[in-house]
């Protein structure tokens, strides 16, 4: 009896691990992905760190959680960091060429355009400033609360 409940166990953490290598995995080809192709967003000015978020007008999620999130995000790091919104409706091509499947998804891109890090879902203020710092350490300096 042990024995079964022991083996059940085992096995659901293999399981689980399985499918947290294949989150990452399939999240690094994504991010590989966008990063290969030639265009930059529009309005991407080289230079500034960049969080680009895809959304619809019809996303609550975006309208009740992700936008506020955003908005902390700016008044923290104010001109030091660009925030670009598309709709994924009216760019269709841009969401496909970006590897995006749900809505909504922000990439931390650096100050060439690369994209350094991809959140599907809503991702919170604490989170894109903690990314943002990742990926600067130490040349975040004039991101206000995104310290290294």
């Amino acid at each position: 009896m042990t024995s079964d409940v022991l083996t059940r166990l085992l096995l659901a953490l293999l399981i689980l691990g399985m499918g947290g290598i294949a989150f990452t995995l399939v999240n690094r080809w994504l991010l590989w992905r966008a990063g290969r192709s030639q265009s930059l967003p529009p309005g991407f000015r080289p230079g500034r760190p960049a969080i680009l978020y895809f959304t619809t007008p019809e996303c609550v999620p975006c309208k009740t959680l992700q936008g506020p999130a955003l908005r902390r995000v700016r008044e923290q790091a104010g001109e030091a960091l660009q925030i670009i919104e598309i709709n994924a409706y009216e760019h269709p091509q841009l969401a496909d060429q970006w590897g995006v499947f749900s809505i909504p998804t922000t990439f931390i891109l650096d100050v060439k355009g690369y994209p350094r890090f991809v959140n599907r879902g809503v991702a919170h203020a604490e989170q894109l400033l903690a990314q943002i710092a990742q990926v600067y350490q130490g040349q975040a300096e004039g991101l206000p609360g995104a310290a290294p």
